[in-house]
């Protein structure tokens, strides 16, 4: 192994890193690609998460054979273990996870949301107390610059508040406005904080709120572009908001976002949001279903879900996804699949795991292949024609 196998590729950043290419004429799905100092991306793209610096169960040469550009991970969980200071001994966090391509890290925004037991909000920032041992400790926005920088990711994300749904339009209104004020924040501390070697050619995206009052979130594009950023998130939406609001939300915003910057849906995974979403100019999706729902026995396939430990597959000699060429589904049956779940076979969990992450990243080239050929709506219907015919959805 080189010595710079884990560190920036030879590539001179661009003034503006993502490049438009191709707009669809039936809708306002988009081709692009996504330059960073460890790679380019094509999007639109899923990026599997490893939340800890691992996808759970999965190795990185599994996730390279799959076809994965781009993985993430949360700065939260990892400055709390190892800790950062670790992660920046060892060379950054791609050299201590032994992951060669481009990485990007959730601020610890999320946290806010999902860890609502555990903190405490103020203006100048989020007091958490840790679940790994019940020690407190202060997140700002400077904060969280700081470790960005020392785990030297390739695209970092603004610390914001990711609101609860659902919520009066009075809290998301506070809430956003504070999420804006801390982007703010972080640009400044982003451009003043002195990084590692391993963390030139940053690039720093700022995150949309406003939970799903259209409203609030145009006036957080407007105050977030005017801040300026390379890239743009929606954050807060996939909380429990019925799929139709966060559709309103997507239609609300794609016309007020900057068309020469990715845009970013944080946290959709599903297939047939996936869908939706890139017909309204997402570029990008992170989600943590297909390793979770794989260790929980779900598998997405071309046509439907199927819950591999339900008694119909007991005899299923067939493989789990025919269209699919993934470990799983070229090695075993679903009669096998299920046999090792009802098992308690560890091998199962990675299998499925691995087979779900395979299938969204499959699809998203799929649906990129339909941008680049302007088919993009016959081939959504087609997907959806074979995807809900059973029912299993």
């Amino acid at each position: 192994m080189q010595e710079d196998d884990f560190q920036q590729k030879t590539i001179i950043m661009p003034k503006n890193p993502f490049e438009l290419l191709k707009k669809s004429s039936e809708c306002d799905a988009r081709l692009g690609r996504l330059t960073t100092a460890r790679g380019q991306i094509d999007t639109p793209v899923f990026m599997p998460v490893g939340t800890q610096g691992s996808v759970k169960t999965v190795s990185n040469e599994e996730l390279e054979n799959a076809g994965a550009s781009i993985i993430l991970s949360n700065s939260y969980h990892l400055y709390l273990r190892p800790g950062t200071e670790i992660i920046e001994q060892a060379g950054g966090l791609n050299r201590f996870i032994g992951w060669k391509k481009p990485m990007l890290t959730d601020s610890g925004g999320f946290q806010i949301f999902s860890l609502a037991t555990l903190r405490r909000i103020e203006k100048e920032g989020v007091e958490f107390r840790s679940h790994i041992d019940g020690s407190k400790h202060f997140f700002t926005p400077q904060s969280s610059m700081e470790i960005q920088k020392k785990i030297g990711a390739d695209i970092i994300m603004c610390f914001d508040e990711c609101s609860p749904y659902p919520c009066t339009h009075d809290y998301a209104a506070r809430s956003m406005r504070m999420s804006v004020e801390w982007a703010r924040r972080c640009k400044e501390s982003f451009d003043e904080i002195p990084g590692p070697a391993y963390s030139e050619g940053q690039l720093l995206f700022g995150i949309i709120q406003g939970s799903v009052y259209n409203d609030l979130r145009r006036e957080s594009i407007e105050k977030t572009v005017e801040i300026g950023f390379p890239g743009y998130a929606l954050g807060g939406l996939s909380v429990g908001e019925p799929k139709e609001e966060m559709i309103s939300v997507l239609e609300a915003s794609k016309g007020l976002l900057p068309e020469d910057k990715p845009r970013y849906l944080m946290g959709v995974g599903m297939p047939e949001d996936i869908w939706e979403a890139v017909e309204r100019g997402i570029d990008m999706f992170d989600c943590v279903l297909p390793t979770r729902n794989g260790r929980n026995g779900q598998a997405f396939t071309s046509t439907g879900k199927v819950n591999i430990k339900n008694a119909e597959y007991i005899r299923d000699f067939g493989p789990l996804d025919q269209d699919c060429q993934c470990p799983a589904c070229k090695g075993y049956s679903r009669a096998y699949l299920n046999y090792m779940f009802r098992a308690k076979e560890l091998l199962v969990l990675r299998l499925l795991s691995l087979h779900n992450i395979y299938f969204l990243i499959k699809l998203l080239d799929f649906i990129r292949k339909s941008i680049e050929s302007d088919s993009f709506i016959k081939s959504k219907k087609r997907f959806f024609d074979s995807y809900f015919s059973t029912g299993k959805v």
